[in-house]
């Protein structure tokens, strides 16, 4: 068999592959949204979020207003073009009119939101600063901690969550994921002044909730106790509770549904918690006791 004939043997394999999934043969004017658009999207957004910090533009030249304005037009124009085809692709029905209405009117809430999202993200920079005694200012912070990035693109991708847009939300988390490290899936719902210092590690699934001005540490965990039942158990709130003023310490995990950590509690690392904490509680874990042989 010579080249031409291995490519033309591979590829009917690979069309049969193609059918057997059933997922990858798209009806004329139904496809996915654009991953590389959505993370374009999310760059336009952090440079609206913080003006001369990412991009092009010099803040000195130009009017803040006229700057948050251009922006805002042009990420109104993308999102509703991605929410559109992301509501089409996720459809059973051919009415292109419709999604499009329903893309503008999310677009439309999603940017009544922004101003509220950015304060979010301000107040997570300044609890950056005032947990991290490492950090430098807020422009430092802003400019390169990956917990701020992450947390960012979650604030942003959570409103989107909430609106039932099929697709984006977990595109933009994943992104963040796979820059950062940090695992923040876009339904999980968590509060002002989020602190997390390292991050690399950290999970937080969909239906955990956590309180205001809450510090994690890298390698935590926030997980079910079992997906054994996969698809089953969607909607079911399989992830924990922390509530507000709590600190978690690096490499533990908590894990349940019904698991509330109390406010004000600490949690030190290393530590394994499948049922609640009362408030105001310090937990630790016993160390392991170390076995020292001469040679």
């Amino acid at each position: 068999m010579n080249t031409k004939e291995r490519i033309v043997a591979a590829a009917e394999k690979l069309q049969l592959n193609y059918r057997e999934q059933g997922i990858y043969e798209n009806e004329i004017g139904r496809r996915p949204p654009q991953r590389s658009e959505i993370i374009k999207l999310l760059d336009e957004i952090r440079e609206l979020f913080f003006p001369g910090y990412f991009g092009n533009e010099n803040t000195a030249y130009v009017s803040l207003n006229s700057f948050a304005g251009t922006k805002l037009a042009v990420i109104c124009e993308r999102l509703t073009r991605q929410i559109s085809i992301a509501l089409h692709y996720a459809s059973k029905d051919d009415d292109f009119a419709t999604r499009e209405q329903q893309a503008s009117e999310i677009t439309a809430r999603f940017i009544d939101a922004i101003p509220c999202i950015q304060n979010l993200v301000f107040k997570d920079v300044e609890a950056e600063l005032e947990g991290d005694p490492a950090a430098a200012s807020k422009e430092e912070i802003i400019l390169s901690y990956p917990g701020v990035y992450a947390i960012f693109v979650y604030r942003v991708a959570h409103v989107l969550y909430r609106e039932k847009v099929p697709l984006i939300p977990r595109i933009m988390t994943e992104h963040a994921h796979s820059r950062t490290g940090i695992d923040i899936n876009p339904g999980a719902t968590i509060g002002e002044s989020f602190f997390i210092d390292h991050g690399t590690g950290i999970v937080i699934g969909e239906t955990t909730i956590i309180g205001d001005h809450v510090k994690l540490y890298q390698g935590v965990t926030l997980g079910a106790l079992s997906t054994r039942k996969g698809q089953a158990l969607s909607g079911i709130k399989r992830h924990p509770t922390i509530e507000d003023n709590v600190v978690i310490y690096s490499n533990t995990s908590i894990l349940g549904g019904e698991t509330v950590v109390g406010r004000n509690s600490v949690v030190a690392g290393n530590t394994f918690v499948t049922e609640s904490i009362p408030e105001n509680t310090k937990v630790t874990a016993y160390m392991p006791k170390l076995q020292l042989k001469q040679k």
